[in-house]
């Protein structure tokens, strides 16, 4: 997608796909359609209110304002679901500022309007820093899980993946958070882990996620496996898996995966052009997507690439 498309999140429903993602534009997030995750329509802010418990920020800013992001959508109990970051006013982090926490929204239909009706955020680890970047995994046998990082880069901790059973209508959590055993120990993730995408490929769990600082060209995709849901995850030895690649893209990251019509896996994320990396470059994370396969128990994303793909 040719515009400012962050954090990208993509579902499929029936014959068509919606994506989700983080806006600067003034809205709370922005979303599209396709029917075929190569050329888009743009819909309407799938959440025009947030929650009475969240509202304007001073973060990254001495003026306060938006700071929604990182949206997640699922379809669960016959409604959709919308998981999304936020700040919670009244729930200040070790440096003093509002946590960025998760709140959950919904809706009948996929394009929204999704309402947040909560008192409170679904997880706030106000003591780690907050909590993000949450990510819905539904597994085969019918559990569903919350996963999602705690925000420990900005008060200077460790960052890492949590994982914890969602209730049947997934707007509530049950039992105790796991930590799945992964953090920013690694040269190529540096200061921060995030963005976790779960998925399950021949009885083996695939945590995919990002690291690095997004606004540069250090910013990639690795993965770590797992044959237990909640963990403990190992990094794959080939990390990162999406990196940037010179004079085609540049920190290419935050990664969501989707299933098509015909069962084969696509890997959505957002990236800069390698001649404007950050914002105070001039740049934008446009939305790329390429094929995400198998070979043997290695993930490999096909791409980047510019060259001719098949439509999904």
């Amino acid at each position: 997608m040719n515009r400012d498309f962050p954090d990208p999140h993509v579902i499929r429903e029936g014959d068509t796909y919606y994506a989700y993602a983080t806006t600067g534009s003034g809205k709370n997030l922005q979303s599209a359609t396709s029917k075929d995750l190569v050329s888009w329509t743009l819909l309407d802010d799938p959440l025009p209110k947030l929650a009475s418990w969240s509202g304007l920020t001073p973060l990254f800013s001495e003026t306060p304002h938006m700071a929604t992001w990182a949206p997640a959508a699922a379809k669960i109990d016959g409604k959709f679901v919308l998981y999304y970051t936020t700040p919670a006013l009244d729930t200040p982090r070790p440096d003093g500022v509002p946590s960025q926490c998760i709140g959950v929204a919904v809706s009948d239909s996929p394009d929204g309007p999704f309402v947040d009706s909560s008192k409170a955020p679904i997880v706030c680890q106000a003591d780690l820093g907050g909590s993000i970047d949450s990510t819905y995994f539904l597994d085969e046998n019918g559990k569903q899980y919350l996963i999602w990082k705690n925000d420990g880069n900005c008060c200077g901790t460790d960052t890492r993946f949590f994982i914890q059973e969602l209730t049947p209508n997934g707007l509530a959590l049950r039992g105790e958070p796991t930590d799945m055993g992964v953090d920013n120990d690694t040269t190529w993730e540096r200061f921060v882990i995030e963005a976790p995408t779960l998925i399950r490929h021949e009885g083996t769990y695939y945590l995919f996620f990002s690291g690095n600082d997004f606004a540069s060209a250090a910013y990639a995709v690795g993965y770590a496996t797992s044959d237990k849901v909640t963990g403990p995850y190992t990094d794959a030895e080939e990390n990162p898996i999406l990196k940037t690649v010179r004079n085609v893209v540049a920190g290419p990251g935050h990664q969501s995966i989707v299933t098509d019509r015909d069962g084969d896996l696509w890997m959505t994320y957002h990236a800069w052009d390698v001649k404007h990396i950050g914002y105070q470059n001039g740049g934008r994370r446009a939305m790329w997507i390429d094929e995400l396969v198998f070979e043997g128990d290695r993930a490999v994303v096909r791409g980047p690439d510019v060259g001719p793909q098949p439509i999904p």
